[in-house]
């Protein structure tokens, strides 16, 4: 356990002694990230299969169909 709380306090310390701009850099990596995972995901990729169907095994049925038409 004293391992992951070394790594974990490395990079802790990093984080706070990092320059202001570096900071602002990470802040605006990790907005690009929230937006690309969650925002798209919710407006541009929705669950087709749980909204079409309401078991399992219609859903399965669906997806095998669909994968072996030709």
């Amino acid at each position: 356990m004293s391992k992951l709380k070394s790594i974990a306090l490395f990079y802790i310390n990093g984080f706070r002694t990092m320059p202001r701009w570096a900071r602002m850099v990470w802040i605006i990596i990790l907005v690009k990230l929230f937006i690309m995972f969650f925002v798209l995901k919710l407006f541009f990729f929705p669950n087709i299969l749980k909204k079409n169907f309401d078991t399992d095994e219609e859903r399965a049925n669906f997806v095998i169909e669909q994968i072996t038409r030709n």
